[in-house]
């Protein structure tokens, strides 16, 4: 299995960060097989959605409304609601595994693979790419 980490900056705000040419960038050149992308973070998570047409921005809406950034966390360190950005992971796991055919990602058209981030208090995610061929 062939790996490589990368760090990204995410700020001080929810995001959501389009990981998609680095995955793509990734797999070129490779035969057929699956690329792995793992967050080692307790506090963001992976998720595969369309973005740029506004899904992006409704998945931080909806997880707004889900995990509210108030005082109901009993994970209590960090900012205020910071407990949310622990609980993230169990909705959008820190993992996603994508086919790649013949060095092509095998997305669907509007498919993207992105962090999220609800964590303001960790401005820095490593993400790790591996490849495990066919």
């Amino acid at each position: 299995m062939e790996s490589e980490t990368r760090i990204y900056r995410t700020g001080d705000r929810d995001v959501v960060l389009d990981l998609t040419r680095d995955c793509a960038r990734f797999a070129a050149g490779r035969d057929d097989g699956l690329l792995h992308v793992f967050v080692p973070h307790a506090t963001c998570g992976l998720a595969i959605l369309e973005t740029g047409a506004g899904s992006d921005d409704d998945l931080l809406s909806v997880l707004g409304s889900l995990l509210p950034a108030d005082d109901r966390w009993r994970h209590r360190h960090g900012t205020r609601g910071h407990g949310r950005s622990h609980v993230l992971p169990a909705l959008l796991p820190p993992y996603a595994t994508v086919p790649v055919l013949g060095g092509s990602l095998a997305l669907g058209t509007w498919q993207s693979v992105c962090l999220v981030d609800l964590n303001v208090d960790n401005h820095e995610r490593e993400v790790r790419f591996s490849f495990l061929a066919g």
